[in-house]
């Protein structure tokens, strides 16, 4: 008899059944925002976001597009991202185009990602970081031929 007009789902946050009683919110493709974000509840990104993002987890669409810096305990990344990425467990899927230095504690990359910056594990300083690389890359021109294809070497660009 007394009805309440319901929001569209992608417009609220939305409860999922669970002991922890969390929320998370969707920005779906059709949905621009310009300015920062910052979240208590975990985000999932199908839109266009021109802004830092600051939430607890962070799940990013494939045709999703971010301009700014990401921090976040967990991220979860499958489209594009010009910016800095701070998060303490981070998974970048093959789809992801990342444009910027990440910092993490935990990182997966899946193959055929395409990340341009620098890659720094928390607690280490990035100089350190880009030293260590700068060895490494030494080390390996060392190796002849008949040990090629036997080790994997992350190449990381700047």
């Amino acid at each position: 008899m007394f009805s309440k007009k319901q929001e569209p789902t992608s417009a609220r946050a939305i409860r999922m059944p669970s002991n922890s009683d969390s929320t998370f919110s969707v920005i779906g493709p059709d949905i621009t925002i310009t300015g920062d974000i910052e979240a208590s509840a975990d985000l999932h990104i199908d839109g266009s976001v021109t802004g830092d993002i600051g939430c607890s987890s962070l799940v990013q669409g494939e045709k999703s597009r971010i301009e700014g810096e990401i921090r976040a305990k967990k991220a979860r990344l499958a489209g594009q991202v010009h910016g800095r990425i701070d998060a303490v467990d981070l998974v970048i899927l093959k789809s992801a185009k990342i444009n910027g230095d990440v910092s993490y504690d935990t990182l997966t990359i899946e193959q055929g990602a395409s990340v341009n910056g620098t890659f720094c594990p928390h607690g280490v300083e990035p100089s350190a970081a880009i030293e260590d690389a700068e060895f490494e890359e030494q080390s390996d021109k060392r190796i002849d031929d008949t040990d090629a294809g036997k080790t994997g070497n992350l190449s990381l660009a700047g």
